[in-house]
């Protein structure tokens, strides 16, 4: 089993794409985790993933299509949708509803967050680990009768650089 050194490195605190090196772990630790399971990374799956981790946040489907299409012309939406859907399935990638884009899970191979806060302007997301409230808030909505499906919660807000600029 993966140990917590999986965390990707910087953790993306600051917007802006990862340094080539820290890239190269983040798709290493991946890949070793898929292995794990007994999925597979492929090459393209890969390549999405690495998309994401460049960009550094939130970023839309067919942006990344965009950015496949400069490296493989021959690339359609679905090539990019099935990848996407695969990522999210072993839980390497989250899909932020709200803005409708995706980004990769700040922990890789330990996603426990539930709670995401996504800047409105730039497209930021941070991630935060709070078991307590998380399992406090589906308590209460099953307390309404209500069965949860999705148990991502997605906070909206602006970043530091957004905040800062506004002022």
């Amino acid at each position: 089993m993966f140990n917590t050194s999986s965390r990707i490195p910087t953790a993306r605190t600051a917007p802006g794409s990862l340094p080539v090196a820290d890239i190269t772990q983040a798709l290493q630790i991946a890949h070793a985790y898929c292995q794990e399971r007994s999925e597979l990374l492929t090459p393209l799956r890969k390549k999405v993933l690495s998309l994401l981790l460049q960009s550094g946040r939130a970023t839309k489907a067919y942006t990344l299509l965009d950015e496949m299409r400069k490296i493989h012309p021959g690339s359609a939406p679905p090539t990019v949708y099935r990848a996407l859907d695969f990522l999210q399935s072993v839980e390497l990638v989250h899909r932020i509803e709200s803005i409708n884009a995706f980004s990769v899970c700040h922990d890789l191979t330990h996603c426990r967050h539930g709670i995401l806060i996504v800047c409105q302007s730039c497209g930021e997301v941070a991630e935060v680990d709070g078991p307590g409230v998380h399992h406090e808030l589906v308590n209460k909505i099953q307390s309404t009768g209500f069965t949860l499906v999705r148990g991502e919660l997605e906070l909206k807000g602006f970043c530091v650089k957004c905040t800062a600029k506004t002022m």
